[in-house]
């Protein structure tokens, strides 16, 4: 039966977003998405630009399409041939319809009832809820080696988005590759999300099966871009597959997550989150305002002293706190000098609150004086508490707040590192200020689920939005706990070389470190 349509006898209709979502399919079989992107009309739009009648079937639960405001209205979608249809599901606005009818048609003129309401409540479809998390995944190969480690199928379904499966290379990256999940029990499937690494698939099916063996397909692309892919699909399955036939580049094929959303199966909550912070956020949950007489050290029940040497091929010695102490002014001094010590020719000071302050979400902010000087290095930034429990760089995460190269302290930078975007390549902004070694200056970070956004006194200079670094540079890996660290580095590969007119010593000011949440 072919086209179907609604009708409705009630008020002014409005259909949110995705759905109308026609399906065709048996209980024992994968259903298959009929509606999605099909030529539809309707009886009146309210705005044929703000709510047309194609966005009640683009896939997409943000979009809608709204009626006029009178009675009856209908609303149509051609589904291109005559088939069986096993489903109809709408997903309401507000404004829903208490009586209305599902008709459907050969050819669009003559219409027949398979369906009549006369008490809808506008009751959507169940929530989808995430269905695969810590489920048993199999693969037809994965890595674990030097360039992979551990690359297993598990950590597809982990939600930790620095974790990835790879198909192996011992005999080759071939086609086709593939990854299955267990949900548990019968599912039905609504979304999947792929976040790939930069080996993807360019061609690929989503599949389902109720047995592991048999397999049906409910999703099928040639187009396949990598980063994050959102897919609306509909089945019915207690597995599901990513079932790769043709690779972007040379390697494999490697997931960050795969994620299935849907109803039903034998889903394992994953961890809670804490809420985002309300910004301005203005309740104050860890500060240090380095007050006390002139000579006095950090505080040890707030800050961990981290001596050594440093990353980056920086020349200092960083001292067990003999290059850090109060001026008794209500700052906090950052020494840099020229001295040997552990080996080299320079120390300095790096501390941070590991073990002592970790936080999640928040405003993250210091008022600091940088020096100036060729091959200077101040900074203030936060690390993934991951990393004390053995998590390798740039795994668990990196934010920089603030770094300044004493080269040019007219210039600044703040920075995200993760797996796919670090060193070099990390995804951040250069902003030119004022000359920074002047006067202190305020950085801060405002940082939710969503992003961060960061701040030089107050001026929004950079802004990492979630969804866009997941949809262009990969994995977004800041959900979780950091610490914050300060330090001021000599030489290395960012700053450059000291030279003869690198002022020693030299010394970077902390007025005060706050967070709010």
């Amino acid at each position: 039966m072919s086209p179907p349509r609604w009708r409705s006898a009630g008020a002014a209709v409005v259909l949110l977003g995705a759905y109308l979502v026609v399906t065709a399919g048996t209980a024992q079989a994968a259903e298959t998405l009929l509606s999605q992107g099909r030529p539809v009309t309707a009886s009146s739009t309210e705005s044929a630009t703000a709510f047309p009648a194609s966005a009640a079937v683009d896939g997409d639960g943000g979009t809608r399409w709204s009626s006029a405001a009178a009675d009856p209205q209908w609303l149509r979608v051609d589904l291109g041939a005559s088939t069986s249809v096993s489903r109809v599901a709408l997903n309401w606005e507000a404004a829903y319809a208490r009586a209305f009818q599902i008709q459907t048609s050969a050819d669009g003129n003559t219409w027949t009832t398979i369906h009549t309401a006369t008490n809808g409540d506008g009751t959507p479809p169940a929530t989808a809820g995430l269905l695969s998390y810590k489920k048993p995944g199999t693969a037809s190969t994965s890595q674990s080696d030097g360039a992979c480690w551990e690359c297993t199928p598990d950590k597809a379904f982990d939600s930790d988005p620095a974790s990835r499966w790879a198909t192996s290379n011992v005999n080759g990256w071939v086609d086709p590759g593939w990854i299955a999940v267990d949900l548990g029990a019968t599912a039905q499937i609504q979304r999947v999300v792929l976040q790939w690494d930069p080996a993807y698939a360019t061609a690929y099916q989503i599949q389902v099966s109720n047995d592991g063996n048999a397999w049906t397909s409910i999703y099928s692309t040639t187009a396949g871009r990598g980063f994050k892919e959102t897919l609306t699909v509909s089945g019915t399955g207690r597995y599901v597959r990513m079932y790769g036939t043709a690779r972007s580049n040379g390697y494999g094929y490697s997931l960050y997550e795969f994620q299935v959303y849907g109803t039903g199966g034998n889903p394992t909550p994953p961890p809670a989150q804490p809420a985002d912070p309300v910004f301005p956020a203005t309740r104050l949950v860890w500060s240090d305002e380095f007050n006390g007489a002139a000579g006095g050290k950090p505080d040890a029940a707030k800050w961990t002293i981290d001596p050594g040497t440093g990353q980056n091929n920086e020349v200092q010695y960083y001292t067990n706190n003999d290059n850090a102490s109060l001026d008794g002014n209500g700052a906090l001094v950052l020494e840099a000098r020229r001295q040997t010590a552990g080996g080299r020719d320079y120390t300095s000071h790096r501390m941070n609150t590991s073990n002592k302050f970790h936080v999640q979400y928040g405003r993250v902010e210091a008022r600091v004086k940088v020096p100036k000087g060729n091959g200077l290095w101040p900074a203030f930034w936060m690390m993934g508490a991951d990393f004390l429990e053995g998590r390798p760089w740039p795994y668990n995460g990196e934010i920089d707040i603030m770094e300044v190269l004493g080269r040019n302290t007219s210039e600044a930078y703040s920075t995200l590192h993760a797996p796919a975007y670090n060193g070099a390549a990390g995804y951040g902004q250069k902003y030119a200020t004022v000359d920074l070694s002047q006067d202190f200056h305020v950085w801060a970070a405002e940082w939710d689920s969503k992003g961060i956004r960061f701040f030089l006194d107050g001026r929004l200079v950079f802004t990492a939005d979630k969804a866009t670094v997941e949809s262009t540079r990969g994995p977004w890996v800041f959900d979780h706990q950091f610490y914050l660290i300060l330090n001021l580095a000599v030489g290395g590969d960012f700053p450059g070389p000291v030279d003869a007119t690198t002022p020693f010593p030299s010394r970077m000011y902390v007025d005060y470190v706050r967070v709010y949440q």
